[in-house]
């Protein structure tokens, strides 16, 4: 988009700026659809703001309306705009808006279509549900029919089988939304349980990258709107996606049961194929896709085992602190649904990506250079351990979604002696060799940990009594219970390599300041240096727990240092780096909160758009004035890397 001067900086409090003509509007849920929307429309369909009208006016019948939303071909300037050479209408409703309402669903878009002689296409959504029409004439008799999708700028939708050219990339919020359709479909009607549907969802977007990177000449995952109305049609979908899942599961042996099927009718089947057929995911930005795919993921499998993902930002603030390169063995031994792995293994890519550009290498050694370099870090430089098999499970997903780092996910108990894990996880033999450690591992006194045979191995599950006369904690000879997190810091420290490997971890607040965990804290003090202290925002986990956080960086002691700072009778002194992470981008309920000024007035900032669109061969890039998230996260780790350069 092209920014103009004259629009305003600021946005006043229940007020959104339109991406599309820049004016304010009221800040309403139903707005909020209707951004997400024009965005797409710009970003991904392609089409440009100036042959898009916001609340343009028609006339229906007697009276005036207002369509959301106008597109008109681009030989059709503002002045001669009129019902008859209008291209396109889209209505945005308020997430719940019931489709089969008269007032408000698919029937108020239709009366609209009916007034405007020539137009081709409409689209009505509520954000979960999407229908596209186009709208025909056969003789003197008008016709209005589903099709799967709204055409791109320039394309026709006479062929719904797409092609490579024309899959684009997600945008904004588009592909949460397609997610969370297709999701709410299949619960729908298939009869399926949250999580049942979930994991049918994950099936399709596998084969959806199967499709992207192994079909040729044409892809394979597409339903066309006949397919979707006749039983014949149905059953070739069906037979087309089963194929790709074949080859799926020969791909992923250790996702994918040889037995699996894909358990959905074939109406359902093709509903969904038809909302993910239009994307590009292996080209969608990541930071797209993982917002998409970690809300699904979090609505289907948070546990009840202190699992409290951790927000996108905090991620990426500590993956941005440690600054791991492609020589990093990388671990969490807590991974979720990959979170850190993920945001790890982008910012790994990303480095290599930049410093091979930066070599003076030719364009086909530079990419030669780089597939060797991030295959090699993928295959051996990433591991993520987890209890949950489902979400193991899930985490191979994810990352197959983005790179792929999917072969160095296990399911064990990380606290359990290594004795026990698989043998394919005691084969990589961790002690001792791990480089960076990200993690957030479960919290709380209601999952204790209880277990002798656990407990005798660390030093922390072991009672302590504190000395007060020399002002000290000794360690006594029985175990006792404790929460998981105190005996994950000993785990960490004991997996990182001996004076230079380094933990960022997330821990509650009382392991820092509560008098009677002064034995846990002396015990780092021992072995650990302490690098950074980061005191996070209240709300930095609501909605989902209001415990306060802190995020600990620490760096494992040589032998050497431990038997020095021993023998001399105290701890070496050293600078930390502390910080208060006062602004997280959310409130406690988990809605963004933006930067303001001192008048209360929302702040707008020119942002580029991490989506390029290509247009005849040529990428254009975006960009638009959006409101900054109110978050701190990104200063605090550019703030500790600049600490870190000084100490050195």
């Amino acid at each position: 988009m092209t920014e103009q001067s004259t629009l305003p900086t600021i946005v006043p409090p229940g007020k959104v700026l339109d991406y599309v003509d820049g004016k304010l509007r009221n800040d309403t849920p139903e707005e909020y659809v209707r951004q997400e929307i024009e965005k797409s429309l710009v970003r991904e369909y392609r089409y440009k703001p100036s042959d898009i009208a916001v609340e343009w006016s028609l006339k229906l019948g007697s009276s005036r309306v207002r369509a959301d939303i106008a597109i008109f071909p681009p030989d059709v300037p503002p002045s001669q705009r009129s019902q008859d050479n209008v291209y396109a209408l889209i209505e945005c409703k308020k997430p719940g808006t019931n489709p089969g309402s008269r007032k408000e669903g698919i029937e108020q878009l239709k009366s609209y279509l009916a007034a405007c002689a020539n137009v081709e296409y409409g689209m009505w959504t509520n954000g979960s549900d999407l229908q596209a029409l186009k709208v025909s004439v056969a003789g003197k008799r008008r016709i209005v029919e589903e099709i799967a999708d709204l055409p791109r700028f320039g394309e026709k939708d006479d062929a719904e089988t797409p092609t490579f050219a024309q899959l684009r990339p997600a945008a904004s919020d588009s592909l949460l939304f397609a997610f969370r359709r297709s999701h709410d479909y299949i619960s729908g009607n298939q009869g399926m349980q949250k999580p049942e549907a979930f994991w049918e969802l994950l099936k399709l977007i596998f084969c959806k990258i199967q499709d992207e990177r192994h079909s040729s000449p044409a892809p394979s995952f597409y339903a066309t709107s006949v397919e979707r109305e006749v039983a014949t049609g149905t059953i070739r979908v069906q037979k087309r996606i089963a194929k790709l899942f074949d080859a799926v599961k020969k791909g992923y042996p250790q996702i994918f049961k040889a037995a699996e099927e894909i358990e959905l009718d074939g109406r359902v089947l093709s509903y969904v194929v038809t909302q993910l057929q239009q994307f590009s995911l292996l080209e969608s930005d990541v930071d797209v896709k993982g917002k998409a795919y970690e809300e699904v993921v979090g609505s289907n499998l948070r546990g009840d085992r202190g699992e409290f993902f951790t927000p996108r930002n905090v991620v990426q603030m500590m993956v941005d602190m440690v600054d791991p390169d492609d020589d990093t063995l990388i671990l969490d031994p807590a991974c979720g649904t990959g979170g850190f792995l993920i945001a790890a293994m982008n910012h790994v890519v990303k480095r290599v990506r930049n410093e091979v550009k930066n070599s003076g290498r030719q364009k086909g050694a530079q990419d030669e250079a780089i597939r060797t370099r991030v295959y090699d870090f993928l295959r051996n430089k990433l591991v993520g351990i987890d209890f949950n098999p489902n979400l193991v499970r899930a985490t191979k997903m994810n990352m197959v979604m983005n790179n792929d780092g999917s072969g160095g996910l296990y399911q064990a108990n990380s606290l359990a002696p290594n004795a026990t894990w698989g043998d394919d996880l005691r084969k990589r033999d961790l002690l001792g060799q791990v480089d960076v450690i990200l993690t957030n591992p479960p919290f709380g006194s209601k999952i204790p940990i209880d277990h002798p045979a656990i407990l005798s191995q660390f030093d922390l599950g072991h009672n302590w009594t504190y000395v007060e006369e020399e002002d000290r904690w000794d360690r006594g000879p029985d175990t006792t219970s404790r929460p998981p997190e105190i005996l994950f810091i000993e785990r960490c420290v004991e997996l990182l390599k001996p004076g230079t490997g380094i933990a960022a971890m997330v821990l509650p607040d009382g392991i820092l300041g509560t008098p009677g965990l002064g034995f846990v804290r002396q015990w780092l003090l021992q072995n650990t240096q302490i690098l950074a202290s980061v005191d996070m925002h209240p709300d930095t986990f609501q909605p989902g727990t209001s415990v306060q956080t802190s995020v600990l960086v620490v760096r494992r002691k040589s032998e050497q240092e431990i038997r020095l700072e021993y023998a001399s009778g105290s701890p070496a002194d050293y600078p930390v780096f502390m910080a208060v992470c006062d602004h997280i981008g959310h409130d406690k309920r988990g809605v963004a909160t933006y930067v303001r000024d001192d008048e209360g007035f929302e702040v707008l900032s020119n942002v580029p758009d991490a989506v390029t669109s290509t247009t005849d061969g040529e990428e254009r890039a975006h960009t638009s004035r959006e409101r900054v998230r109110d978050d701190n996260t990104t200063l605090i780790s550019a703030a500790f890397r600049e600490w870190r350069k000084d100490q050195a």
